[in-house]
């Protein structure tokens, strides 16, 4: 397949919790746990949520929900009220700012590598509508040309017409078009509804027998596509 164009989510593709901000926030009430643990633990929490009955009857806002208290309980914060003001200290965070902030320094490289070659680049996310502040935020706005957030688009994928909504705003061809995402249910169903073809993020090798093209994370990406 000859390639033109590159949708990308963004978390846990392009973008990860900042896990510093929340061991902090935990230990302002008392809870201490580093956040390298917590960091260590985000691949299997996300894991646990990516099966279909789950995505089938929640929304982005929810799993993401679920999501940080998954974690906590995988790191030994039992429920409690000091856990209840963390919780609800962080999601504020993420409703006015965005937590999902830590970049990688293996991303801007890679992007930097896609647009070298000429690829046209668009990150495709379920989100709150605060996608576009923070990447002109973390610098990455200026590395994609297009960003499509579903909390703006009132679709969420995996939906595939907001993939859809992605092709007309990129101006891309579907069989010539490829979506990067790390949730199998979400980004790799949802693409290929839209006719796209899928490429997963499996940064802990917890997709073993996925039926489509893995990677660790997308500085893998410019040496797979040739």
């Amino acid at each position: 397949m000859s390639v033109e164009t590159i949708l990308l989510d963004a978390g846990g593709v392009l973008i990860w919790p900042n896990w510093t901000r929340a061991a902090e926030t935990l230990s302002r009430q008392g809870l201490h746990i580093e956040a390298a643990t917590l960091a260590q633990i985000d691949p299997q929490a996300r894991r646990a949520l990516d099966v279909p009955a789950l995505i089938g009857t929640s929304t982005d806002h929810g799993r993401g929900q679920r999501f940080f208290e998954q974690v906590m309980e995988s790191a030994g914060i039992r429920h409690s009220p000091a856990r209840d003001r963390a919780l609800a200290e962080l999601h504020q965070y993420q409703r006015d700012s965005n937590l999902w902030e830590h970049v990688p320094a293996f991303v801007r490289p890679a992007l930097r590598a896609l647009r070298e070659r000429k690829f046209h680049l668009g990150v495709v996310s379920n989100a709150n509508g605060t996608i576009r502040k923070l990447f002109e935020r973390l610098d990455l706005a200026q590395l994609v040309d297009h960003i499509i957030d579903s909390g703006e688009e009132g679709i969420e994928k995996p939906d595939p017409r907001l993939f859809e909504q992605a092709l007309r705003q990129t101006g891309a061809i579907a069989s010539k078009t490829i979506h990067v995402g790390d949730m199998y249910h979400i980004d790799v169903v949802g693409a290929r509804a839209a006719g796209i073809s899928p490429v997963l993020i499996d940064e802990a090798n917890l997709h073993p027998d996925a039926d489509c093209p893995r990677i660790r994370t997308i500085a893998e990406l410019p040496a797979r596509l040739g």
